[in-house]
């Protein structure tokens, strides 16, 4: 009977929408310690090209490790194509509804309510939600200033810090490092180097600077400090000075308990554009924290396989600068 009652209640959330499944693409699990678990992963930055690098991980957690994925994106609603210049239409939110976990790499959205009740459920679920670069300003509500979901704004005074500050534990402060010029050097905090995120990550670099963060709660932990380097190659020199005494965070964990009295296993990083996916070590690290969010560390391998499946040509990070043309559709597995 309840497998019943489970099922009619998919299918209402899913009559209830007008979305067509050719709008997001979804990897069937393979083999691997994540047979049964199912990760949504949420898109939608004009800048940092999420939806390049997150059907990328997707494939990788799906066909090396048995995750089933499902990767939604903003889409121009007049042709189909991904356009992340589009702050309100992701579409696929309901997908959410039988989610094991969360990935969200969004910068300033403001999904209609109908749809951000999804995200916010899921929120306040107890499942794991794991943020990406510009999560921390995942949201901004300017069109529907009193919608009841304007408090997840990155700047909220009612709810300080928004979605960011409140749920990851940090939201947008700056710019740490100089933009464009300063690329971030990932150093593992000795500290937890026996933590099962960290287990076979030796080398994270990428060209996307280090942000500042000022507002983690005490009882979180910092895995990766970002030591801002002279330049864009993972090559050059760190930058001497106060920027890197002491370093910023960059990939950090807590726990948030949100209107249901639940508790989420959080983990935040402010690296992870695209571009900075090239880096094993920043996949492998990704990877493991999938495992880690849901509660199956224990099955982390000594090195997660973090090999591309396909071509990865990332489009580097800029305004206006995505791949035109592009349906969810041309990014299933082949």
């Amino acid at each position: 009977m309840k497998h019943l009652i489970a099922l009619l209640s998919a299918l209402i959330v899913m009559s209830g929408t007008n979305t067509n499944a050719k709008d997001w693409v979804q990897y069937e699990g393979k083999e691997g310690p994540g047979s049964g678990k199912h990760i949504v992963f949420v898109t939608g930055d004009e800048e940092y090209r999420s939806e390049e690098g997150m059907p990328m991980l997707a494939k990788i957690l799906a066909v090396h490790h048995g995750f089933k994925c499902t990767v939604l994106f903003a889409i121009n609603p007049k042709d189909g194509t991904i356009d992340p210049n589009n702050s309100s239409n992701v579409v696929g939110l309901e997908m959410l509804h039988d989610a094991d976990m969360m990935v969200v790499f969004t910068r300033f959205r403001e999904f209609p309510d109908d749809k951000m009740k999804y995200f916010v459920d899921f929120v306040n679920s107890g499942k794991p939600i794991l943020g990406l670069r510009t999560a921390t300003h995942a949201f901004e509500y300017k069109k529907n200033p009193n919608s009841p979901y304007a408090t997840f704004t990155w700047n909220s005074k009612e709810w300080p810090g928004g979605f960011g500050q409140q749920v990851l534990g940090d939201t947008w402060i700056n710019h740490h490092g100089n933009h464009g010029k300063e690329s971030t050097r990932g150093i593992n905090n000795p500290v937890f180097a026996d933590h099962p995120i960290l287990r076979g990550v030796d080398d994270i670099w990428g060209p996307t600077d280090v942000y500042g963060i000022i507002h983690l709660p005490a009882e979180t932990k910092v895995l990766v400090h970002g030591q801002v380097l002279q330049g864009m190659k993972p090559t050059d020199k760190p930058v001497e000075g106060k920027k890197n005494s002491p370093m910023m965070p960059l990939v950090w964990i807590r726990n948030y308990t949100g209107e249901t009295g639940h508790s989420s296993r959080i983990i935040g990083t402010t690296i992870g554009g695209a571009p900075d996916l090239l880096s094993e070590g920043l996949r492998r690290l990704l990877i493991n924290a999938c495992y880690w969010g849901l509660g199956i560390e224990s099955q982390i391998p000594a090195k997660s396989n973090a090999d591309i499946i396909g071509e990865f040509s990332p489009t580097f990070f800029g305004f206006n600068g995505y791949k035109r043309g592009v349906k969810p559709s041309d990014l299933e597995l082949k």
